[in-house]
């Protein structure tokens, strides 16, 4: 098999045994990057994908152990690095509300993964590559944050937490050479969402992972993937709240 030239970029991905994180991973790994960094909690999987993908691609991958209910480990995480040229950040937690209203324990855990680890993990990799004079940070936030809904507000106020910080973050790093990436995708066909109704119709995470790299190699501010998305979301943000309230969506 006839391999890319491998070139120098560092990639690390958060989250990365879920579905769209393992091909965004395969989508870095067959264009030859110089490192990739596969980052969470559960290393066995881990290392497991990343055998596949020096075995596939003659990849250089290495294996990070990466909590993110555990917001302090964040900065562990980053002592190891020394530059990261694009960090795709695909880590999350989805609570039904009853478990979110009813387990406060769950509730602040979905917090502190769907959130807080976000904003510390993000400053830190800021810091390093503006010390590198650029990079990309992709964090995949959804379009559950775009409108409180009845039904899913936990869950959504988290997404819509993280969509407003990565939106200050974009602002403050204008002018530096880092580039912030909101990913909105709508439901997606993973382990999150598997057993909803509709799984079946969502959209398939290899599809999304193409939206998400194109995106970044194109320094977009804000992606809705699939795209339609972006157009439904509109529709809802414009529904009055008089009427919306009223909605089972």
């Amino acid at each position: 098999m006839t391999q890319n030239p491998r070139n120098a970029e560092q990639v690390l991905i958060t989250g990365a045994t879920s579905g769209i994180a393992r091909a965004i991973a395969g989508m870095y790994a067959k264009r030859g990057v110089g490192r990739l960094i596969l980052a969470g909690r559960d290393t066995e999987a881990l290392e497991q994908d990343a055998a596949n993908l020096r075995t596939r691609h003659n990849a250089e991958v290495e294996v990070c152990k990466f909590d993110a209910s555990q917001p302090e480990t964040c900065g562990v995480l980053q002592n190891g690095l020394e530059q990261i040229d694009v960090a795709v950040l695909c880590h999350g937690v989805m609570l039904g509300n009853e478990q979110a209203i009813t387990d406060p324990d769950a509730h602040r855990g979905m917090i502190a993964v769907n959130y807080t680890s976000y904003t510390l993990l993000a400053e830190k990799l800021a810091g390093i590559m503006i010390g590198a004079s650029g990079g990309v940070i992709a964090v995949l936030s959804s379009v559950a944050g775009d409108r409180g809904r009845g039904t899913n507000y936990c869950y959504g106020a988290t997404k819509a937490a993280l969509t407003a910080y990565a939106d200050g973050l974009r602002g403050r790093m204008h002018g530096t050479g880092v580039h912030v990436v909101t990913v909105k995708p709508g439901p997606v066909r993973t382990a999150m969402t598997a057993g909803m109704d509709g799984y079946e119709k969502m959209a398939d995470p290899d599809q999304v992972a193409k939206q998400i790299v194109k995106a970044i190699d194109r320094r977009k501010d804000i992606l809705y993937t699939p795209g339609k998305w972006r157009w439904i979301m509109a529709i809802i943000r414009a529904i009055p709240e008089t009427i919306f309230k009223r909605l089972t969506i």
